[in-house]
C-alpha cells in the first residue's frame, strides 16, 4: 500500500462505451461510432480525477486489446488502473447507447457469458489500501451476481466506521445503481431479491446515492423525502435523491437538508450526468463544503456531460464547474 492514502477508490464495472455519431436515430442506422471508456464506477473516479482527487479503480477486464485500451485510457484520465487485472476467457464487456434527445438513451449492455467484473474475489483485494482510502465507492451492481457479491460485502466490511489516515474524514459511499437486467431471475422478483443485498451493503455505508427507482428497489419508498428518511434508517449517514428534472435532495443524520433545483441544459447525451455527479460529490465531501454547495457544484457537473456525447472524455474540469455556478451555459 503507498503511503499516501487515495482520495477515492471506486470498485465494479467497467467497459468500452461505443457511442453512436449520429443522434436521433437507431442503432440499425447508424454508421459511425465514438469509442470510449465507460463503466459507472470508472466514470466515477475519472470525473474525480478531473477535480485534481487522486484516484484509483477496483475492476477486471478480460485479457484482450479492448482490456489493453480501458487500463490506457484509466491513466490517461490520471486514474490508477494498477487494480483493473485481466480475466483469461471472458471478454471486456462493450455497451452500445442510442441517443434522442433530450431524455431517451437506451442501453444495450453486452456482457455475456459474464462481465469479467463481476469476477473480483475477496482474496484478491487490497483491503488495506480500502481501508485508507478516503472514499471508497461502490455500486449496486457489484451485488448482483457471486464472486462480486462477496468481495463488495467485505471490502465494505473492511471500512469499518474509522477515519482515513492522518485523522481526516473518511465516507464510504453506496451507488443503488440499479440495473434489472444484470440480476438473475424473472423481472418482478429481482427487486426483492436485490433489496436484501443492499441492505447489506448499507449497512456499512456512510453515503448512499440513487434515483427514485434505485430508492425504491433499495428501501420500497418512492417519495423522495421518505427514501431518503428510509436510507438513513438502513444505516447510512447522508441520503442523496436523484430526482431528474426536480433536482436533487440530500439528507443529513445530523438534520441538515438540501433541495437544489437542476442547472438548465440543453441536453445531447444524459447517460454520464450521474457518474460526473458522483465524482463531484466525492470532490465536495472531500473539500468538507456545507451540503448545499457540494449539491450545487455535483448538480453542475452533471449539466456538464449532459451537455456533451462522451461519459469519461467528457468530464469537467474545475473551471468548467464554478463557470457553470457563476451563471454561464453547462
Amino acid at each position: 500500500m503507498d503511503e499516501v492514502p487515495y482520495d477515492l477508490i471506486t470498485m465494479g464495472r467497467i467497459g468500452v462505451d461505443l457511442y453512436p455519431l449520429q443522434t436521433g436515430v437507431s442503432l440499425a442506422e447508424v454508421d459511425s461510432f465514438g469509442k470510449f471508456l465507460g463503466g459507472s464506477p470508472s466514470n466515477v473516479a475519472v470525473a474525480a480525477a478531473r477535480l485534481g482527487r487522486r484516484a484509483a479503480v477496483v475492476t477486471r477486464t478480460g485479457r484482450d486489446p479492448f482490456g489493453d485500451y480501458l487500463r490506457k485510457e484509466l491513466g490517461e484520465f490520471g486514474v490508477d488502473a494498477r487494480w483493473a487485472t485481466p480475466v483469461e476467457g471472458l471478454p471486456t464487456p462493450v455497451t452500445f447507447c442510442e441517443v434522442f434527445p433530450p431524455d431517451h438513451f437506451p442501453l444495450y449492455f453486452y456482457r455475456l457469458p459474464k462481465a469479467p467484473d463481476l469476477e473480483l474475489r475477496e482474496g484478491e483485494l487490497d483491503l488495506d489500501a480500502i481501508r485508507a482510502a478516503r472514499i471508497f465507492w461502490v455500486t449496486g451492481t457489484g451485488l448482483c451476481a457471486e464472486p462480486s457479491r462477496t468481495a463488495t460485502l467485505a471490502a465494505l466490511r473492511a471500512r469499518g466506521t474509522a477515519p482515513a489516515q492522518g485523522g481526516s474524514r473518511s465516507f464510504t459511499v453506496f451507488d443503488l445503481d440499479w440495473r434489472p437486467m444484470f440480476w438473475k431471475g424473472a423481472a418482478e422478483t429481482a427487486p426483492a431479491e436485490a433489496r436484501v443485498h443492499y441492505r447489506a451493503a448499507l449497512a456499512h455505508a456512510t453515503v448512499a446515492v440513487g434515483n427514485i427507482d434505485e430508492c425504491e428497489v433499495a428501501t420500497g419508498e418512492r417519495e423522495p423525502r421518505a427514501a431518503a428518511e428510509a436510507l438513513l434508517g438502513a444505516g447510512v449517514e447522508l441520503a442523496v435523491v436523484k430526482q431528474g428534472p426536480e433536482g436533487v435532495l440530500a439528507v443529513h443524520r445530523d438534520g441538515a437538508v438540501a433541495e437544489v433545483a437542476p442547472v438548465p441544459v440543453e441536453v445531447v447525451n444524459g447517460l454520464g450526468a450521474g457518474d460526473a455527479f458522483g465524482g463531484a460529490l466525492c470532490h465536495g465531501l472531500l473539500a468538507g463544503w456545507e451540503l448545499e454547495r457540494v449539491m450545487r457544484y455535483a448538480n453542475a457537473a452533471g449539466a456538464i456531460v449532459a451537455s456533451r456525447l462522451a461519459c469519461s472524455a467528457a468530464m469537467p474540469f474545475p473551471a468548467e464547474v464554478e463557470h457553470v455556478l457563476e451563471g454561464g451555459r453547462a
